[in-house]
């Protein structure tokens, strides 16, 4: 699990690098940011704005519960790119700063994420929604970038690899 949890920082340094092709995108093209920051891939999905936000969110919620800690509060106020790229610098501190040893017992732990109607064991809340949620909206922010134009390809999604030398 804790593998999952480093991956949960690469990912988040992997949507401030895609934002940061966003902004450059927007300036070549004379366009404002808002235009990208507002798109969505369907009219009932949440835009690039609050897929990002609750990347974040499901990160620091995730570590939070399973590590058996008060969850920290993040308002959703953020309108810009360097806001957004703010608010993932802050969830990448925030996820680097526990080390394996905090999460002791998660498997079983039992969890009660906020807003939600029951508890759930710490393996069954990471693996059946605390991954997943957290990919889906990674993936659906590069999606409504790719969607808007913005020149990325698979490997800005991947990311760096650690190839041996």
């Amino acid at each position: 699990m804790y593998a999952q949890i480093t991956q949960f920082r690469k990912m988040l340094q992997t949507l401030s690098r895609l934002l940061d092709k966003a902004r450059a995108h927007s300036e070549a093209d004379r366009l404002p940011p808002e235009g990208l920051l507002t798109s969505r891939l369907a009219a009932d999905m949440l835009p690039l704005t609050s897929q990002v936000q609750m990347a974040c969110e499901t990160a620091t919620l995730a570590v939070s519960v399973l590590a058996g800690r008060a969850i920290p509060q993040f308002p959703n106020t953020e309108r810009t790119i360097p806001e957004l790229k703010d608010r993932i610098a802050r969830t990448i501190d925030y996820v680097a700063a526990f080390k394996e040893s905090d999460f002791s017992g998660w498997e079983d732990r039992r969890v009660a994420p906020p807003g939600w109607s029951g508890a759930f064991r710490g393996e069954d809340y990471f693996y059946q929604h605390g991954v997943p949620n957290f990919y889906f909206h990674t993936v659906t922010a590069y999606a409504i970038l790719r969607h808007k134009g913005v020149r990325i390809g698979k490997m800005d999604y991947i990311g760096q690899l650690p190839f041996l030398r």
